[in-house]
């Protein structure tokens, strides 16, 4: 079966299971914690983001693998994996840039996403990921509905304290 059909279904899939996941699972379970307590388990997600260095891997990815590509997709994800784990730290330490780093990771990762969209599309990747391949099918679709329950928390009204 050609991957023209095969990738377009396990995408489809893929959100759709984590986006379920998340209503069904996590949502609920964070929904009664403080902002900066429920942001972190979040942002682990996001951590796992540094497995798009596989994209520059020989081991990986076939060697027509268009670097133009590779490069941006590899350093962008990279980039949100290292500002997530800042974030949590900074959340963990109620560090006042706790919440303008977790924005960062969102505006960094959907950044990233919206260019190695692009890119691929334009470089026709998908045949060429080898055992990369498994990137766009589990880690974008996970990291994409993390940032979807991040920036629901980011911009729902935080209740002031009673003085």
């Amino acid at each position: 079966m050609s991957t023209d059909l095969v990738f377009p279904a396990q995408v489809i899939l893929a959100f759709t299971t984590m986006g379920l996941l998340a209503r069904w699972y996590v949502a609920p379970r964070l929904a009664g914690l403080p902002r900066e307590s429920a942001l972190q388990p979040l942002l682990v997600v996001q951590t796992f983001r540094y497995i798009g260095l596989g994209f520059l891997a020989p081991a990986l990815v076939r060697p027509s693998l268009a670097q133009t590509f590779a490069v941006p997709a590899a350093l962008g994800t990279t980039l949100a994996a290292v500002v997530a784990l800042a974030a949590i730290a900074a959340l963990r330490a109620r560090s006042r840039l706790g919440i303008p780093l977790t924005w960062a990771v969102s505006v960094v990762g959907l950044v990233d996403f919206a260019n190695a969209f692009v890119q691929a599309r334009n470089a026709g990747v998908i045949s060429d990921l080898g055992a990369a391949y498994y990137n766009p099918i589990f880690i974008v679709p996970a990291a994409v509905v993390s940032h979807v329950l991040i920036l629901r928390l980011l911009l729902r009204p935080v209740a002031l304290p009673v003085t």
